[in-house]
C-alpha cells in the first residue's frame, strides 16, 4: 500500500515539474513569449476600439462590433497558441533531439504531452483575460458574467483542438521550417474563416466555404455566447472540432512512433 501511493506521489510530481520546466522553457523565450500574449489583444484594440464606428450614423453600433470582435479575435489569438506553442517548439525538439531523449528517461507515459497543454492553456488565459480587461475598459462592452466565464472557458479548452493540429504540423516540419509552416496554415485559415475580418466583408462564395475551417466552429461557438453567431446548432460545432482533433492526434502519433 505504501509502495502504491509513493508510486503515485512519483508520478505526480514528475508531472508536475515537466509542466513547470515547459513553462518557464517558454516564459524564457520571450520573441515567442511576448507575440503570442499581446498579438491579438493588439489586433482587438486596433480594429475593436480605436477603428471601430462610434454609432452615430453607422448602421451597427460600436458596441456591437466590439463584442463580436471581442469573440473572434479570442479564438484567433488562442489559435496561436495552441499551433504555435505545439507546432514549433514539437518541430524543435524533433530537430534537437529532445524526443529521442525523453523517451528514454523514466519519466510516465504523456508527461510531456500534459506538460505542453499545461503551458498552451496558462498562455491561451493569459491571452483571453487581456482581451477582456480591453473590451470591458476601453470597448465598453458589457456581458453578463456568465458570459465572460463562457469567452474564458471557449478560449482556454476550444484551443485543445489546435493544439492537436500544431502538434501534427511539428511532426511533419523541421525546426527551422515550422514558423513558416505553421503561418501558412494559421493566417489564411483566420482569415477565411471569419476571425480577423468578418464574413460579410467577403465574397459570398467564400462565406460559403468557411465551415470547411475548424477555426470558423470555434469561431461561432465564441459568438454564440456573445449572441452574434450564425445560427448554427452547438453540437455540429463541437463535433467537428472533436472530429479534427482525433484525425490530428492519431496523424501525431503515426509519426511520432515512426520519426525521432
Amino acid at each position: 500500500m505504501n509502495a502504491m501511493v509513493e508510486s503515485r506521489h512519483s508520478s505526480a510530481r514528475a508531472w508536475w515539474l515537466e509542466a513547470r520546466c515547459e513553462i518557464l522553457r517558454v516564459l524564457r523565450t520571450p520573441a515567442f513569449a511576448v507575440p503570442t500574449l499581446l498579438f491579438a489583444p493588439l489586433f482587438y484594440t486596433l480594429f475593436g476600439v480605436l477603428l471601430a464606428p462610434s454609432g452615430n450614423g453607422s448602421p451597427v453600433s460600436g458596441t456591437a462590433i466590439s463584442e463580436y470582435m471581442l469573440a473572434t479575435y479570442g479564438v484567433f489569438g488562442v489559435m496561436g497558441v495552441g499551433l504555435f506553442g505545439f507546432g514549433v517548439n514539437v518541430a524543435i525538439d524533433r530537430q534537437r533531439g529532445l524526443l529521442a531523449l525523453k523517451r528514454a528517461l523514466p519519466m510516465p507515459a504523456g508527461a510531456w504531452l500534459g506538460a505542453k497543454i499545461a503551458s498552451a492553456m496558462l498562455f491561451a488565459s493569459v491571452c483571453s483575460l487581456l482581451l477582456a480587461v480591453i473590451a470591458a475598459t476601453l470597448a465598453g462592452v458589457s456581458l453578463a458574467p456568465m458570459q465572460w466565464l463562457g469567452l474564458f472557458a471557449v478560449n482556454v479548452f476550444g484551443m485543445l483542438p489546435f493544439c492537436a493540429l500544431g502538434l501534427w504540423l511539428g511532426t511533419v516540419s523541421s525546426g527551422d521550417a515550422s514558423p513558416a509552416v505553421i503561418n501558412i496554415v494559421y493566417l489564411p485559415m483566420s482569415f477565411l474563416s471569419g476571425l480577423v475580418v468578418p464574413l460579410a466583408a467577403f465574397p459570398s462564395w467564400l462565406g460559403a466555404v468557411a465551415p470547411l475551417w475548424p477555426s470558423y466552429h470555434l469561431g461561432q461557438i465564441a459568438l454564440k455566447v456573445v449572441g452574434r453567431d450564425a445560427g448554427q446548432p452547438l453540437w455540429l460545432h463541437l463535433m467537428v472540432l472533436a472530429g479534427v482533433a482525433v484525425v490530428c492526434l492519431l496523424l501525431a502519433r503515426r509519426r511520432l512512433a515512426t520519426a525521432a
